[in-house]
């Protein structure tokens, strides 16, 4: 189940999310900070299509790294801090190490 999000894109829009105010221009509707980003912003930072952004950003709601919240048609999408930490500690844990498959 880990080993997908760990690719450079996913890893690239966690990162972008930290800071979306300087990732990001400003949206319509909704506050970069408060209620995150769309995926047609994620899309054009990667310089994608509009699906492949979805996949990703979906990839990452559904592991629990990044919450999500409706504003009229658009999902929009910002970082779970506590689940990213709760993440964090397994790894340094090594809570994979020994078990078949590892990374």
């Amino acid at each position: 189940m880990l080993r997908a999000p760990a690719s450079e894109r996913r890893l690239d829009i966690l990162e972008w999310l930290k800071e979306p105010a300087r990732h990001f221009p400003p949206q319509r509707h909704g506050d970069l900070a408060e209620d995150g980003v769309t995926a047609d912003a994620v899309a054009a930072k990667l310089g994608v299509r509009r699906a492949v952004a979805d996949a990703h950003l979906s990839l990452l709601a559904r592991l629990g790294l990044l919450r999500t919240r409706r504003i009229r048609r658009r999902t929009y999408y910002r970082r779970d801090e506590t689940r990213i930490a709760e993440v964090a500690r397994m790894f340094e844990k090594g809570w994979w190490e020994g078990r078949p498959g590892a990374w």
